[in-house]
Order: structure tokens, then C-alpha cells, then sequence
């Protein structure tokens, strides 16, 4: 055997393989970048010409507003471990009244069943909705009986809902949320809010990448979205429906509101609404609020204003298992059930954010690729370093060539990805979280990797049996009553905002 053939074979491929992930990355780092730029334009913009002409919202018009009458729907199936939690948490913390809170369980659930009527025995706000059949099935299952189930409550108790809201068991919504649905709607049929990670352990990596992915997306992306295709896919929580946006799809899908052939049906049911010409917002609501805090160094408390994001915020995944099998189904629903069931719709803004939203299928795999030739590449140098008189290998990057330019394209937008990236996790978290995102992103390329080498194995052999894919649900986790504290806004801080108490009558108390 040649070894020497050997060996210039596998660096030949190893040099097609690094033309063809770097072209890749090439195509993908300036999508990103247009991304990005209209994201900076859009804020010159806005901060140059529109703001200056119209006052900007205010929590006391969001209170001052008449209450519409607002349905919540929470689909559960083996959540007894944190939907108790979740309810007393949500009733017990929402600034807003005129609501009633509709949970959908299973038969076959009893422990789920049983926490909730806990609930609902001390809280007539709260009602549970059986589904005919045992579960699991999907999430949009069990959403279309819940909503039946809101139907028929407007029957029996003479009552109509003006707004729809869903949310999962493990949302933690600030109070403002529901005040911020009810000043947008009807005038606008679908409003999305931020949907954000709680924070974790700095060194705990896994659930650490969930927080620089949706700070990246709900704090710029979505905004560009919304702004080059006047749509978008609900994020399945933080996200409010009008009357007309529910009626109107249900009528036109034979009374099945969300579509259970979707592991994603929120995804689907943004661009259904497109369809219909109703009208969608994401909408990023800042409120401050005044807290007391004490200098580490002297001891000494002070008053200052902490800047909230009015939204959802939950625990994601902290082990590499249940983050990639809830990955797996996002992509599942929304690049391979999301291209089969709604194809490439009309509109260049739209099949452009279509093919963003699928081309992680591709990137993630590639990014992989990509960590495997920069091994070898880091390897051959080590050998050169090392071994001086040993076998000497042709370079797979020769200097002036094209794909060096290439690769230097490369870092530079690589580097204002990771910049970009920091940015958003910075003005969400803090100068902490922001440097730690640059390092958890090489451990995200890992666990998105896995997870669509699962979604496509899944998907895949659903073709081949001709079996449903059901629901694959993750174990959702709540936040314990000590770190609830930090999102619960206190009495202090709701006194010192309306000017009742000063600093020092509240340190008095």
C-alpha cells in the first residue's frame, strides 16, 4: 500500500471539502450581514426620523386602556412536575383581569389532570379542556380542542373573547404582557413578543447557547423580518391572536385551526395568516423600573432604573440530550414539515425568509465540516512545527490564491457574526453573558449538528413507515420561588414609581 498516495487523496478531498464549506459559509455570513445592515439602518431611521414625531407608549396608557376579554391557551400533556407552579405564578403576577386561562390535558394524564384541578378548585379563572382521545398527539391536537373548548365556554356563559393568547408550561410572562396585547389589538391580528432564556450557570453551555440564539433573534431579527415581509412565524408562546385571525383561519381549514400534520404548528400558522392579508407585529416594549441597590464596596443603597423587556421568559434545556431532541423538532416543523406543507409561497421578501429558515439544514451540518478541516489544517501545522525534517505536506491554502481571499472573507465576517451576536446578549444580559456568547457558539454549532441529523433520521424514516410523527415533547423545568423574586416587580419598586414613598420612607418600612 502507497501510503503517500494515500495521503495526497485525503488532502486533495480535504482541500475540495474546504472550498465547498467555505463557499457555504461564504453565502450564508452575507445573508447575515444584509441582516444586520438593515437592522442598523432601519434603527438609524426610526431614532432620526419617526421617533422625534410621535410620544412614545407609556405603561400608564397600556393601564388606562378598557380591558378586552383575553382566552389563554396552554396545551399540556406530562407537565405535573411545573404546571401548578406555572398557573399560581401567572394568575398571581399579571396585571390584568378580564381573562380566563384554558388548559388542555389528556385522559391518559391523570398527574397533569390532577395538579391542575388543584388549581382551578381555588382559581376560577382556570379551566380545563379534556381532548377526546389519550395522548400524546401533537401540540396543534391538543391547541384545536382546547380552542373548541373556549367555544363552548363563550356558549354556556355568555361570553366573547377578543384576543387568544398562547403560552407553554414553563413561560414566565411579565405582568405588562397582557396589557401590551390589549392596547394592539384588533387594530393589529397577531402581536409577537420577545420570548427570551432565563439565565443559568456561566459554565453551563448548553442552556447557556438558547440564551445568545433568542437574544439574537428577538432582540434583530425579527425586527428585519417584520420589516422586509410584513410577517412572521409565531414563536408558539408570547404570541396574542385577534378574534378575526382565529375565525378566519379556522373557517378556511374546515374548523381545524392549527394544522396537526406540523410538530411546529406556530411556525405554519404565521404564514397562513399572510395568506389571509391580516396583519402582524413583533413588538419590543422597554419599561423602567426603580430599584434599591447596595454598593458591594461601601454598603450603601442607592435608587436606579433598571430597563425591562417586556416579554416571556422560561428555562430552556441544560443537558445535551433534551437540547437536541427539542431542537430536532424545530427543525423538524420548520424546515422539512414546513417545506413540505407550505412550500415556497409568493412574494421575494417571503421565499427569502423561507430560505433563511431552511438553510440551517444545510449550515448545520456543514459547520462540522467546517470544525473538522480546521483540524486537519491545525494538525498539518503542528506536524511542520514538530516534525522540521519529517515528511513535508503540500499546503492546502497557498498564499495569493483564491481561496485564501476566501477564507479571509470568511474570518472577517465570522468575526462580525460573533460581534453582532454579543451585541444583542449585551444589551439584554450584560457585559457577561456577552462575552461568554463568542465561546458558547462553538458548542451551539455542536448541539444544532445533532439535532438535525436526528430531525432528518426522524423525518426520513416517517416517510419510510408512513407513521405520524408525534409529540416529542421536552421536560420543561420552572423557576423556584427565589429566582421568580428578581421578576417579580415588588411593592417597594411599584410605590417609589408612582411617587407615594420616598428613598428613605422605604428604607424606613
Amino acid at each position: 500500500m502507497d501510503w503517500s498516495v494515500l495521503i495526497a487523496d485525503g488532502l486533495f478531498a480535504c482541500k475540495v471539502l474546504l472550498a465547498a464549506v467555505a463557499l457555504i459559509f461564504l453565502v450564508s455570513g452575507l445573508d447575515d450581514l444584509f441582516i444586520d445592515t438593515v437592522y442598523a439602518l432601519r434603527t438609524l431611521y426610526r431614532r432620526w426620523f419617526v421617533m422625534p414625531r410621535y410620544a412614545p407608549l407609556t405603561e400608564r396608557a397600556l393601564r388606562e386602556r378598557p380591558e378586552q376579554w383575553i382566552a389563554i391557551m396552554v396545551p399540556a400533556w406530562d407537565e405535573s412536575a411545573v404546571i401548578q407552579q406555572m398557573l399560581l405564578n401567572m394568575t398571581a403576577r399579571l396585571e390584568y383581569s378580564n381573562y380566563r386561562l384554558f388548559v388542555g390535558t389528556y385522559p391518559n394524564d391523570p398527574a397533569t389532570i390532577r395538579e391542575v384541578e388543584r388549581v382551578r378548585e381555588i382559581n376560577p379563572r382556570v379551566h380545563r379542556v379534556s381532548t377526546p382521545h389519550d395522548g400524546p398527539t401533537n401540540k396543534a391536537d391538543c391547541l384545536n380542542w382546547v380552542y373548541q373548548g373556549i367555544r363552548r365556554f363563550e356558549r354556556d356563559h355568555d361570553l366573547r373573547f377578543e384576543i387568544f393568547v398562547m403560552q407553554d408550561c414553563e413561560d414566565v410572562i411579565h405582568p405588562l404582557c397582557y396589557k401590551l396585547f390589549n392596547h394592539l389589538i384588533p387594530r393589529i391580528d397577531m402581536v409577537q413578543l420577545p420570548v427570551l432564556s432565563l439565565e443559568r450557570e456561566w459554565w453551563n453551555f448548553t442552556a447557556g447557547h438558547y440564551l445568545d440564539e433568542f437574544a439574537q433573534i428577538h432582540y434583530k431579527d425579527m425586527v428585519v423580518r417584520e420589516a422586509l415581509d410584513h410577517s412572521m412565524p409565531a414563536a408558539g408562546v408570547g404570541c396574542a391572536f385577534s378574534r378575526r385571525a382565529f375565525e378566519s383561519t379556522a373557517s378556511k381549514q374546515n374548523n381545524e385551526l392549527f394544522n396537526t400534520g406540523s410538530l411546529t404548528e406556530d411556525y405554519d400558522f404565521g404564514f397562513r395568516l399572510k395568506e389571509l392579508g391580516l396583519r402582524q407585529a413583533f413588538v419590543k416594549f422597554f419599561t423602567r423600573r426603580p430599584v434599591l441597590r447596595r454598593n458591594p464596596l461601601t454598603g450603601r443603597e442607592r435608587l436606579v432604573e433598571v430597563r425591562e423587556l417586556v416579554g416571556v421568559r422560561e428555562y430552556f434545556p441544560h443537558t445535551l440530550r433534551t437540547a437536541v431532541r427539542q431542537k430536532s423538532r424545530w427543525v423538524l416543523g420548520i424546515t422539512l414539515q414546513g417545506w413540505a406543507n407550505l412550500g415556497w409561497q409568493k412574494g421575494l421578501s417571503t421565499r427569502y425568509m423561507l430560505w433563511r429558515d431552511r438553510k440551517s439544514l444545510i449550515t448545520n451540518l456543514v459547520n462540522l465540516l467546517g470544525y473538522f478541516v480546521v483540524l486537519v489544517v491545525l494538525l498539518l501545522w503542528l506536524w511542520s512545527v514538530w516534525m522540521p525534517d519529517g515528511m513535508r505536506f503540500p499546503a492546502l491554502v497557498e498564499r495569493g490564491s483564491w481561496l485564501t481571499d476566501l477564507l479571509m472573507a470568511n474570518a472577517v465576517l465570522l468575526v462580525s457574526r460573533l460581534l453582532q451576536r454579543g451585541y444583542c446578549v449585551q444589551r439584554l444580559y450584560g457585559w457577561k453573558q456577552a462575552w461568554l456568547s463568542a465561546p458558547r457558539a462553538i458548542w451551539g454549532n455542536l448541539v444544532n449538528f445533532m439535532a438535525t441529523a436526528r430531525a432528518i433520521r426522524i423525518y426520513v424514516n416517517s416517510l419510510r413507515t408512513g407513521k405520524k410523527i408525534a409529540w416529542d415533547k421536552t421536560d420543561h423545568q420552572y423557576p423556584s420561588e427565589q429566582a421568580l423574586r428578581g421578576a417579580h416587580r415588588a411593592l417597594g419598586d411599584l410605590l417609589l414609581e408612582a411617587s407615594l414613598v420616598s428613598v428613605d420612607q422605604l428604607k424606613e418600612a
